[in-house]
């Protein structure tokens, strides 16, 4: 569910007085450290309504980004609304060159991020399932042995929060948070599908370079990935690196020789370069296995395009 964070400013001192922990919630979900608290986060007070571009602000220059909440309120902040939609916070932290990483819903996973050092930027409802108060704020740390939550939160810098009431305004959101990461950083516990589907997101926007160490990030942490292997072979193709595509495609095509994509675009390749013997041999067998399939008119379209492409008497070309 798509949620807007109206981000009015309120006074929390009724709401921590119904803060009493019954239970060591941190040490329940494992926190690995006593204490964790990451300092150096930068902190801008949040004017009225404006939690999403502050919060946003604050994770964006965590990560080295140039951003500040005055501008990002014209990207994000919707004046009908008084408040900033989640999907417009993940696309300007793209616009900003980031991949914005959704968590796992889960404690663990919060915590996993800032025992990494990685501010998580949340989304809290103060109210109730039926009457919400949406608020963003960035969680730094924790105190394991007080129960608490530390987090840039509205005119609050540093903010102390029991465990049990973050909990409770989190998961009435859904448990929604996400982290913003520089190119080639990788998440506490990164899920492969879940990384590559953020990286793509970065590059639909159209610069290839900037995503490029993701996807490098992504092979070295996942070298048996076929799947990462192929967003890399796409990326370096995007950008004319045609020899440094291919090896990646034939590398997919180790790991996965059924892949159609990859066979389809690394015929493509071969034809270019005037391998067109091998690039018929590449582009068999996919087109037999894509029969009457969704992808049976494209390989038909490719097959003419190496059909027609021209044989370079001095093209080196890999026998497959």
């Amino acid at each position: 569910m798509i949620r807007i964070g109206a981000c009015g400013l309120w006074s929390l001192a009724p709401l921590l007085a119904l803060a009493g922990c019954s239970a060591q919630r941190l040490t329940d979900a494992g926190a690995a450290q006593p204490r964790v608290e990451i300092a150096a986060t930068p902190y801008f007070p949040q004017t009225d309504h404006h939690c999403g571009p502050a919060a946003l602000a604050t994770v964006l220059g965590a990560s080295g980004a140039d951003a500040s909440p005055e501008a990002l309120a014209h990207e994000v902040y919707i004046k009908g609304r008084k408040g900033s939609l989640q999907l417009e916070l993940l696309a300007a932290a793209r616009r900003h060159d980031r991949i914005a990483y959704v968590l796992d819903p889960t404690l663990p996973a919060l915590l996993r991020e800032l025992e990494h050092g990685q501010p998580v930027l949340v989304l809290q409802n103060f109210g109730l399932s039926y009457l919400p108060l949406w608020h963003y704020a960035v969680v730094i740390g924790y105190d394991r042995e007080r129960d608490t939550f530390l987090l840039r939160s509205g005119r609050t810098e540093r903010q102390r929060l029991a465990a049990r009431r973050f909990l409770g305004t989190w998961q009435r959101a859904d448990s929604w948070a996400f982290i913003a990461l520089r190119p080639g950083t990788l998440p506490a516990d990164p899920d492969a599908v879940r990384y590559l589907e953020a990286a793509a997101a970065l590059e639909a926007l159209g610069n290839h370079a900037a995503v490029t160490p993701a996807f490098e990030a992504a092979v070295k942490e996942w070298p048996a990935n076929a799947l990462a292997w192929f967003a890399l072979a796409n990326n370096r193709q995007a950008q004319g690196q045609d020899a440094a595509a291919e090896t990646a495609y034939r590398e997919v095509l180790r790991l996965a020789p059924a892949q159609i994509p990859a066979r389809n675009n690394l015929a493509l390749l071969l034809a270019q370069r005037g391998c067109k013997t091998e690039a018929m041999a590449i582009l068999e067998p996919a087109r037999v296995a894509a029969a009457g399939g969704p992808l049976a008119a494209e390989l038909i379209d490719t097959l003419h395009t190496v059909e027609s492409s021209s044989v370079s008497a001095t093209a080196v070309c890999d026998k497959q």
